[in-house]
């Protein structure tokens, strides 16, 4: 799952180098923090919040084939 949201959030950002996700695992659920450069925050986020919605969207039909659910937090370094 972790995969995925990797490949998600790099195919959006310029400084591949800088991300960082970090996975918390629980009985039931999977929650992401994920860090970008400050320059690639917008461009995650998008306009209104659109981006990242699509991306919680996407990360929880994968995590609902798994049984779990998932909670991804955009977090400034």
């Amino acid at each position: 799952m972790k995969d995925v949201l990797e490949l998600i959030i790099a195919s959006l950002v310029d400084n591949k180098d800088q991300i960082s996700i970090e996975e918390t695992l629980n009985e039931k659920s999977v929650e992401y923090k994920v860090k970008v450069a400050e320059s690639d925050m917008g461009k995650v986020i998008g306009k209104q919040g659109r981006v990242a919605k699509s991306i919680r969207t996407v990360m929880k039909s994968v995590a609902g084939k798994e049984g779990k659910k998932v909670n991804v937090e955009f977090v400034e370094e």
